[in-house]
Formats: structure tokens, sequence, C-alpha cells
């Protein structure tokens, strides 16, 4: 049974409370019987039953009622649906992710089309950044976009895309020259169905996900499509990333609380030299490190929302620490979990090896763990300076 407790920190209010424990029962009970040999229409079908049962309606903003996202409740999603399955959570997190720049910059009319039909689980988005020679290096993309007219034409190619291949919208970035470097990017709605858009990879990885590299090849989109305007896309792409990140500590939170889970379970049924394994200090000392990370991570994850919930125009330093945190200490609150396990702990199939093969990657996207220390020491920095000059 997972630890509830931190439910009562004074991050919370009682409606968050209501939200994770009725999620938590949810997931229980509707999670289990998703079958993951098929990984695109696996994925298809969470999204599906997700807007159904109604906690899509938490990813983006509702058109009819438009408040700001929540991020204490997108990071209670994210966590508990990690906790019971990683692909749901990668279901649940990419709707919000590839719909974010609609959330925070779309038009009315641009929401009115395309979040009813994200938010009820009828359409699939995807977050369309990375490119084969610029990750982190947002500012080095190298997709045009070139004004013909009333149209732009694209072209170029993003890789990494996740929901690529199966989503139905792309928030896609790409260069329109307003200025060198960052500033001349712009943010585009891309429909799938649009001529030119090409899948020119699916991309496999050590836990299947749907991922997939695109290309664009001279595609035209009405100038109607831009998100913002002309020259916003890296503050645009930077918003959203301030909104998400704290989400992919919440993540890693959630994989690491079920591996503590499993690991209690076995230290406290296996039999070890006549006696529990959770006897032995060595494994008390484990335990005791994985308790100290999970709280820790949690600390920093709802830290960092609450700021942004509270009101604080950006969180980039919040979100970053978060992120790098909890990431790297679920890494390694799953490897002493896959350790206490012994050779069942790497049996292909098993609940912790699963946990170990799903984490990586998020130390990885959204901001590699090295691009998170640069952004907290310049933040620190900055603010010293700030500081001094005072």
């Amino acid at each position: 049974m997972a630890d509830k407790t931190f439910l009562d920190w004074p991050f919370f209010e009682p409606r968050h409370k209501a939200l994770a424990e009725n999620l938590d029962a949810w997931a229980a009970q509707n999670l289990a019987h998703i079958d993951h040999s098929d990984t695109d229409s696996a994925c298809r079908q969470l999204v599906a039953e997700l807007g159904e049962a109604g906690w899509l309606t938490h990813s983006a903003i509702d058109t009819a009622d438009p408040k700001p996202l929540d991020v204490r409740t997108l990071c209670l999603i994210r966590e508990t649906l990690a906790r019971h399955d990683g692909l749901a959570d990668f279901a649940f997190a990419m709707q919000g992710l590839g719909t974010g720049a609609l959330s925070l910059f779309g038009t009315p009319e641009q929401q009115a089309r395309w979040l009813p039909e994200t938010r009820s689980g009828r359409a699939l988005s995807a977050f369309a950044l990375t490119e084969p020679q610029s990750g982190s290096d947002v500012a080095a993309t190298a997709t045009t976009a070139t004004r013909d007219g009333t149209d732009y034409v694209l072209s170029g190619e993003k890789t990494w895309i996740s929901n690529g291949g199966i989503a139905d919208l792309y928030t896609v970035f790409a260069r329109t020259g307003e200025a060198p470097g960052a500033r001349g990017l712009s943010a585009f709605l891309l429909p799938a169905d649009t001529p030119g858009l090409q899948i020119a990879e699916r991309l496999e990885t050590i836990t299947p996900h749907p991922l997939a590299r695109l290309r664009f090849d001279d595609l035209r989109l009405p100038a109607s499509a831009l998100i913002g305007k002309p020259g916003d896309g890296f503050r645009i792409a930077m918003s959203v990333l301030d909104v998400f990140r704290s989400t992919v500590a919440a993540a890693a939170l959630g994989f690491a609380r079920r591996a503590l889970d499993e690991a209690l379970a076995r230290a406290t049924s296996r039999q070890l030299f006549g006696a529990p394994m959770a006897d032995l200090q060595m494994v008390q000392g484990h335990l005791a490190d994985m308790a100290l990370d999970v709280d820790a991570a949690a600390l920093l994850t709802y830290r960092a929302a609450w700021t942004k919930d509270s009101g604080a125009p950006r969180v980039t330093r919040e979100a970053a620490m978060a992120k790098l945190f909890a990431t790297d200490r679920a890494q390694s609150v799953i490897d002493k979990a896959v350790q206490l396990h012994g050779g069942d702990g790497v049996r292909k199939g098993s609940t912790v090896e699963s946990l170990y093969r799903e984490i990586r990657a998020l130390r990885i996207y959204e901001g590699a763990s090295d691009v998170q220390k640069v952004v907290i020491a310049r933040a620190t920095i900055a603010a010293t300076q700030g500081r001094n000059d005072r």
C-alpha cells in the first residue's frame, strides 16, 4: 500500500486529496486489463479510457470556463498513474504536453477546435520540439517555416517525438527567422492528415512507447495555424516546459513509490537466514535511504507545483530542481529495489524490472539531468547577483 500521508501536507487542498484517492481507486480497477503487447493500440485505448473517465479534463484548459492549469493536479495524476502503469502516465502526459501551447497561448478558435477533442480522449496530441541536431539546445532548431502568401511552408525534421505516428495533432516549433537564435522561432498547430507530413521512422526504446522521427516535405500550413505571434516560439516552448517539467518529477516519484512498495513487500515476506530480510540492518539501511529519497523528491516536486499554482510567473529553478532530484533519486530507489529482489529483480516482466527500464528516459527528456544543473546554477548565480546589486 503506497504511502498517502503526503496528501495531508500544506501544499494541497481537500480537492487534491480527493482527486488522488479517486484516481488511485480508478487506476486499480481499470489499468490492469490493458494489453501492452501492441504499444500503439494500448496508448489509444488508454487515452480513450482516461478521457471517458474524465481524467483528461485536467490535461488542458476548459474552453467554456478557462482557468489556469493546476500543476498540483497534473503532478498528482502523473504520480498516481506512474505508480500503477508507466504507459498510462505516458498517455496522460502527452495529452497535456501536446496541447500545452494551446492552453497557454492558443486563440479561442484554435482552442475550440482541438481542446474538446483532446480532453475527451477522441484525439491524441504530440509536442514536436526535438531535432536530430538540437535536443536540449532549442535555440539551434533548424526546421524552417517560410512565409508564402497566406501560408507557411515547413521543411525539416523532428525526432524522438512522443506519440509520433499515432497523434492526431502535433505542436511543431520551427524557425521563421524574425531574429537569430531563440528569438526567431514560432509555434504551429499541425493536424496529422496534413499533406507533406511523413513518419520517417518509428523509434524503439528499452521501454515500449510510441516514438517517431517526423519529416516535413514542403508542408503547407495556413497562417491561422500559428500559435501566438511570429518569433514567440521559444517563449511558448519554455512556458510549456515550465508547467510540465514538474510533472516529470511527479512521474519519477510515482515509479519510486512503487519500487519502495515492492521492496517493502519483498523484505517483509522473504526469509533469509531464518528471519525476514527486513530484520537485517543492511536491508533496513537500503529501505531507509529509499524512503528518504522518496520524501525529499516529493517535497521538491510539490514545492515547484505549489509555487506555480500560487501565481509565480516562472518556476524554472524550482522545476529544474524537482526534475533533477526526483528522476536521479528514483533511479537509485529502483536500483535498490532490483537488488533486494535478487534474481527475480532482473526477470523480464517483473514489476521492478519494468520500473528499471521505465525510469531511465525521464533523466533525459524535457531537459537532461546535466542541463538541469546548468539551469539551476545560472538561476542561483542570477539570484545572488540580484541580491548583491541591492
